[in-house]
């Protein structure tokens, strides 16, 4: 058995308790209060074991609980710095870690699914894992034939808690709301729900982690790791070193955190257009800098893990985002109302001022204007309180405005991707991976210059698949 709680009863009891400790924390404090304790303190102290309490439940419990926490955790840099600071130390805690199951519970997994002589596919195993995760852990080994893997045990159980935990979360949307101010919390529980049973299927993710693996074999600045063997609920990849994102988060230096944002972006335009798919879990614990860049062994590659949950874009990310996206930068109001309306990000029932739609855009787009932005937590709390405040033109146009489902996934990632740059501190180049990547936003001498470019990358890549298939 794996110490994964199961049954739906521990499961909800355990959740249903964090609106009960909100309440109870609340009292807490009015009783501080009341004996003369300063507001200030006794708020930080709240909001710290309200943080410890939630972060503490999420993680024991695994499954859809810790997803939901992941997907939180992103959008850590939104929140105003009193009260995301004592929160930023128990949400970097769920981006890399999670309570491990028994040793016992693994090599039951391993046994039942790589056979009862799994020990002699390994030349070494090593029990304790090294990272563990919402459905998962991953386990530090050697392969038979002498190369360092990961090896990713699904936790048993992980599908029903899975399930059941987005479903019991999505009745608390409501009291978990103030975590994220401005943000309504029931969709994202809802598309998480839709969205991450994928990650149930080690078939589908192996498949991904594939395509990616050969698409980018050789590239200077990303690296992921191939798939050496799969079956359900065990999948077994190459093993990579390298610094955590959240380590760079915390204690990196300008250096890094500049070159992890710029390869953050870049992967996030250049993976859909090379592979067709886009990488749709963007938190930290997902991300490594790599030594040995372009520049030598003092340079870095991002290292990506965790194909899970992706989006299928075979043509790319939609055009329609690069050309409203151009569109809005060239200040063409009609134009760009027009492609919303089409894509149905305005309903035909709604009647909006073209104008007004553009100053709504504006300062999202920022990072785009100029050759090169530092993202910063105040920019992104700036923007969040622009589009929350119900006193904001920006907050009433925004009510209006409808995200088609298409593009949910699409706009998560990104947003996702964004409060990590920001959490970073990066200055990053975006308007070049914009030009490289983005189907629609380049001018067409841009897409002219880009062709003649990829050429020699598109033969080699040609060259390689011919090669596999002929060995």
């Amino acid at each position: 058995m794996s110490d994964l709680p199961r049954k739906a009863v521990t499961r909800t009891a355990k959740l249903a308790a964090l609106p009960l400790g909100f309440a109870g924390r609340a009292t807490w404090g009015l009783g501080k209060r009341i004996v003369g304790e300063s507001a200030e303190i006794v708020g930080r102290e709240l909001q710290q074991r309200t943080a410890e309490q939630l972060f503490k439940v999420l993680g024991e419990l695994k499954g859809g609980a810790m997803k939901f926490g992941q997907a939180l955790s992103v959008f850590e840099s939104a929140l105003p710095e009193e009260v995301a600071g004592p929160y930023r130390a128990a949400l970097t805690k769920l981006q890399e870690a999670a309570p491990p199951m028994p040793t016992r519970t693994v090599h039951s997994v391993l046994a039942e699914r790589l056979g009862e002589d799994w020990p002699e596919l390994f030349l070494t195993f090593d029990d304790k894992p090294a990272a563990a995760a919402s459905i998962g852990q991953v386990h530090r080994a050697v392969w038979h034939d002498g190369r360092e893997v990961a090896v990713k045990v699904q936790y048993p159980g992980a599908g029903e808690a899975l399930l059941s935990d987005l479903t019991q979360l999505s009745r608390f949307a409501r009291l978990l709301g103030p975590l994220i101010p401005g943000m309504d919390i029931k969709p994202l529980i809802t598309e998480l729900r839709d969205r991450v049973s994928e990650e149930l299927d080690y078939g589908l993710e192996a498949q991904a982690q594939q395509a990616h693996a050969e698409e980018f074999d050789g590239d200077p600045d990303v690296l992921v790791p191939a798939v050496v063997h799969q079956t359900d609920q065990v999948l077994v990849t190459e093993w990579i070193d390298g610094v955590p994102l959240s380590e760079v988060i915390s204690r990196g230096t300008p250096e890094q955190r500049d070159r992890a944002g710029q390869l953050l972006s870049r992967f996030l335009f250049s993976g859909p257009a090379r592979t067709g798919l886009l990488h749709a879990d963007p938190h930290p614990g997902n991300f490594r800098l790599v030594p040995g860049g372009p520049d030598g062994e003092e340079d870095w590659r991002l290292g990506v893990l965790d194909f899970g949950t992706v989006d299928r874009l075979p043509g790319g990310l939609p055009e329609p985002i690069g050309t409203s996206l151009r569109m809005t930068l060239d200040g063409e109001a009609d134009s760009v109302y027009e492609l919303l309306r089409a894509e149905g990000f305005i309903k035909e029932s709604i009647e909006l001022k073209p104008d007004a739609v553009l100053d709504y855009l504006r300062p999202i787009i920022e990072p785009a204007v100029v050759d090169e932005f530092t993202f910063t937590r105040d920019w992104m709390r700036s923007q969040a309180a622009r589009i929350a405040d119900p006193r904001s033109p920006a907050y009433q146009l925004g009510r209006q405005l409808n995200l088609p489902p298409a593009y949910l996934l699409i706009h998560r990632v990104t947003l996702s991707t964004i409060g990590v740059l920001c959490q970073l501190g990066a200055t990053v180049r975006l308007r070049e991976e914009l030009e490289g990547w983005l189907p629609g936003f380049a001018l067409d001498e841009d897409l002219e210059d880009k062709s003649v470019q990829d050429e020699g990358p598109n033969d080699e890549v040609l060259e390689v698949e011919e090669s596999v298939a002929e060995a």
